[in-house]
């Protein structure tokens, strides 16, 4: 798994059907990358509602947020309208765990539960493997984004 101080690798996957996303077009940003097993299991569902209502949070450190799984763009879509998220799950469908892989995460053919912050410059400056059956919740993700404010 990637760590502190590592670039980021730059990927594109798909936001949806018809919406890719980048991660190097988001320079000048904070990056929240959020890696969970699936949508519809009940712990994702649970993370992911958690991180909605954080948006607003997170938003005030300049981070973006992005959900990353194995399931395809168009569960995605269903799971995003199912439970009225505010932010973009990116689809790391094909091929199979190909993002999830360059950021060590990957195994027995899903995304584990991890969290990457990224800085503004593409650095990873916080990173943390959750035990796939629970919700790491977002003080983690709020400390490291206190953390690049105050350092930056």
């Amino acid at each position: 798994m990637l760590q502190n101080g590592d670039k980021a690798p730059d990927f594109t996957l798909a936001a949806s059907p018809d919406k890719l996303v980048t991660l190097s077009d988001l320079r000048g940003k904070n990056v929240i990358l959020a890696f969970y097993p699936a949508d519809w299991s009940p712990v994702c569902s649970d993370q992911m509602a958690l991180y909605n209502e954080m948006l607003r949070f997170f938003e005030r450190y300049n981070a973006v947020l992005l959900g990353i799984s194995v399931d395809g763009a168009w569960c995605h879509k269903a799971f995003t309208k199912d439970r009225n998220l505010h932010f973009d799950l990116l689809a790391d469908f094909e091929p199979k765990g190909l993002v999830s892989r360059l950021y060590g995460v990957y195994q027995d053919g899903v995304s584990q539960r991890a969290l990457f912050v990224i800085d503004d410059q593409g650095v990873i400056r916080w990173s943390y493997l959750s035990p796939i059956g629970e919700n790491p919740g977002a003080d983690g993700i709020l400390q490291a984004l206190e953390s690049i404010s105050t350092t930056a």
